[in-house]
């Protein structure tokens, strides 16, 4: 059970806590937690344990309680400003996105190799690569998007590096090991889908239940 898999779960109980609070539920059991994010109850008051968020046997959790100390271990409660390197398909797409608000994260510029995608004006600018490192140092930044492909990975992870960026979700085909200077999270899409297609038809095979590899 690793770390990461706990902080996957706290945003699945934010998420479901949120949709809990808007039809008007002031408390809940880990069970009706736990029910529809197919884990158990156990598992819930576990992770609840661990980050130190309490409950009643008798009156179970208040919602807004919850949500208040999960915000706060997620670092939600400020905003998280984040740039993207690599503006192609995956870039763009990121850009785009609106739900990252919500858990306080705002994508705030891309940067590109090609000139044909600067954009210096709208809101959210796309920039030259050369000019990422000052940009970081002036915004604050510690955190950064790689979407680029392999053969630029190692350069835009040694740019970001000098840049002093503290954390890579890396979108590349090249996967990089975290140090005790920088954290990485390769998030590989062609790796996920073999995987999901696996357990799909391991289940058509042998009609047993699918594992849920993320609890």
């Amino acid at each position: 059970m690793t770390i990461q898999n706990r902080i996957n779960r706290l945003l699945s109980y934010k998420h479901l806590l949120n949709r809990f609070k808007s039809l008007g539920m002031v408390r809940v059991f880990s069970d009706n937690i736990a029910d529809p994010l197919g884990i158990s109850a156990s598992l819930v008051r576990k992770d609840f344990g661990i980050f130190g968020i309490s409950g009643s046997q008798k009156g179970g959790y208040t919602v807004n309680d919850v949500l208040a100390k999960i915000n706060e271990i997620l670092g939600s409660n400020e905003i998280q400003k984040v740039v993207i390197v690599g503006v192609g398909r995956i870039g763009e797409a990121l850009m785009s996105y609106g739900g990252f608000q919500k858990d306080g994260i705002k994508i705030v510029a891309g940067f590109d190799i090609d000139v044909k995608k600067i954009k210096k004006t709208g809101e959210i600018p796309v920039k030259p690569i050369e000019e990422l490192e000052d940009y970081v140092r002036d915004h604050n930044i510690t955190v950064a998007i790689m979407a680029v492909p392999d053969i630029a990975a190692q350069q835009t992870l040694e740019r970001l590096k000098a840049a002093k960026i503290k954390g890579i979700l890396n979108f590349s085909p090249v996967k990089f090991k975290s140090t005790e200077e920088i954290t990485i999270n390769n998030f590989n899409i062609e790796n996920e889908l073999v995987n999901l297609i696996y357990f799909v038809n391991k289940y058509k095979k042998n009609g047993k239940k699918i594992i849920n590899t993320n609890h």
